[in-house]
């Protein structure tokens, strides 16, 4: 026997019209360098509808992808929403990709237009004429006069005129909840950048349980910060919720400065803030003793330094709440909230503390295990056994765009498996201790450490290099560069460094270069990251 309940399509076109419907006098806050822009989701959602004119005016075709390239804005959010309402596929850009990565991503994914923010136009433009299916760039200006200089090219098109010129988009295309709605591109430890596809249906039910209580708890009343860029996860899906639940939402733009965004929380009744561990470091100072609205402050991307956590409880008044997921799991997957009753159980501040430092439990529709990465095998959850993180749920990938490298990323049974390995209590708490990749993790960013070792060694000076994780007080941690130097060859730290420049992220740079005999190996011939990683116990960079 079947249910009789009608089968309404979760889209993000109902998650739109809700927003358009209920709350069009709340207001959108953006940051920009000459002041605070104000609109209200009534003015946003007209902007948006003849965003979605306008897509059809340039000939995106019907599942088209569009890019964007831009900071965390109401025009980005305009993006957000006018793309997947159309049928198309909303594409983030991470901008602080480096300009081959960007190229192959933007063309693995077959973008046809990309949108721009104009300051960040000089990062984009060197590389316009190597992107295959690009055939509009166009540029929101979020600098004024004093921006950087627009090419003169038939391909650059106005932002603010081709939506001018638009007629509304009346949306309500998409009648398939399983039609794709967004992607975004996740680095391994090897080879190129990996899609992930989601749909219109793992984002609703993602922004609903974004909602919940036990989850991140956004609601109608709050005023809500998403630090964390619009390129990175889609904001952490936060942007999607907030317009679900109807609340307030405030953009930082380009000034991610700790002292910008404390005032943008103290000065805006921010209730929620969400940004990496980094973000939370530098703005302590400028939070401590002050009047705030925070009620939450969200952190994920890198585990929460402990001494951090606490620093919020008795410094500002509220802990850091930890979070837990990653690209393919939209990325929620855990929160650290204390139980009722662990709770009632805690006989000291310093127990919660204890528990507020994991990574917590799986929200409601996650499922989670710990599993031996060479056998399978599930482990119990007895915080000893240490396993490979494996999930599975509504709004965790089942594959990579278009990608056959990605099958060994899934178990048979259809588990993702993260990469990370942790240890899991009874009461089902997740304690991250390691990772199965090298991948080094700096401001809530990754780093490839394989990809630095062979930009290190393709030096014509140099004969093998390795590349390891230290701990930083900034950045939680930072590459270090051990390097062999051929026979009769001689390197200096910063020759490595000027080699490295032109072909990584200056935020890939390595904070130091130790140069060795040579790089310990495994018993099969592979290096021992892990000899390097006890050599160099002792060493810190600020």
């Amino acid at each position: 026997m079947q249910g009789l309940m009608q089968q309404t399509p979760l889209t993000l076109d109902g998650i739109f019209r809700r927003a358009e419907t209920f709350w069009p006098t709340k207001r959108l806050t953006t940051a920009t360098p000459s002041g605070r822009e104000r609109t209200d989701y009534g003015t946003w959602a007209a902007r948006t509808r003849r965003l979605g004119g306008a897509l059809e005016d340039l000939g995106v075709s019907a599942d088209g992808r569009v890019a964007t390239f831009a900071w965390n804005t109401a025009r980005h959010l305009e993006l957000y929403f006018a793309a997947p309402c159309t049928g198309r596929v909303l594409h983030t850009l991470n901008i602080r990709l480096f300009a081959e990565q960007l190229v192959y991503i933007a063309n693995h994914a077959e973008d046809e237009v990309v949108f721009v923010d104009r300051s960040l136009l000089p990062l984009l433009w060197p590389v316009v004429d190597d992107f295959k299916s690009i055939h509009h760039v166009v540029v929101m200006d979020d600098t004024g006069s004093a921006g950087p200089e627009i090419p003169d090219d038939p391909r650059i098109v106005d932002y603010e005129q081709l939506i001018a010129a638009a007629t509304p988009h009346p949306f309500g295309v998409v009648t398939d909840e399983s039609t794709a709605a967004s992607m975004c591109y996740t680095s391994g430890t090897t080879g190129e950048p990996k899609g992930v596809v989601y749909s219109h249906r793992s984002v609703v039910l993602h922004s609903m349980t974004e909602m919940m209580v036990d989850a991140a708890g956004v609601g109608e009343s709050d005023v809500v910060l998403p630090v964390v860029p619009m390129f990175h996860a889609n904001a952490w899906g936060l942007c999607q919720t907030g317009v679900l639940a109807g609340s307030e939402i405030v953009f930082p733009g380009a000034d991610l400065s700790p002292a910008a965004i404390a005032a943008l929380i103290t000065e805006e009744g921010v209730t929620v803030a969400a940004g990496v561990p980094t973000i939370w470091m530098g703005a302590l100072q400028f939070l401590a003793g002050r009047r705030h609205s925070l009620r939450s402050i969200l952190c994920g991307g890198s585990a929460v330094p402990r001494s951090l956590g606490e620093a919020y409880r008795t410094e500002v008044g509220v802990p850091i709440l930890q979070a837990w997921g990653m690209t393919e799991t939209s990325p929620l997957a855990s929160v650290a909230r204390i139980r009722s009753d662990r709770q009632a159980e805690a006989d000291s501040e310093e127990a919660l503390a204890d528990l507020r430092a994991t990574q917590g439990i799986p929200v409601p529709n996650v499922e989670l295990r710990i599993a031996d990465p060479g056998t399978g095998e599930a482990l119990p959850w007895d915080d000893t056994s240490t396993g490979e993180v494996q999930v599975r749920g509504p709004w965790v990938a089942r594959e990579y765009y278009n990608d056959p490298r990605g099958a060994a990323s899934f178990t048979d049974d259809g588990w993702l498996r993260t990469g990370d390995v942790a240890a899991v209590r009874p009461d089902g708490y997740i304690r991250l201790v390691d990772r199965t990749k090298d991948l080094i993790k700096s401001g809530g960013e990754w780093v490839s450490s394989v990809d630095l070792e062979n930009h290190i060694m393709s030096h014509p000076s140099v004969a093998e290099a390795a590349v390891i994780a230290v701990p930083s007080e900034k950045w939680m941690e930072r590459p270090l560069a051990c390097v062999v130097v051929k026979a009769g060859e001689t390197l200096t730290e910063e020759e490595v460094m000027e080699w490295l420049r032109p072909r990584v992220p200056r935020w890939w740079l390595p904070d130091g270069v130790e140069f060795i005999e040579e790089v310990p190996k495994t018993s099969v011939g592979k290096f021992s990251k892990k000899d390097l990683r006890e050599r160099f116990a002792d060493r810190r960079v600020p």
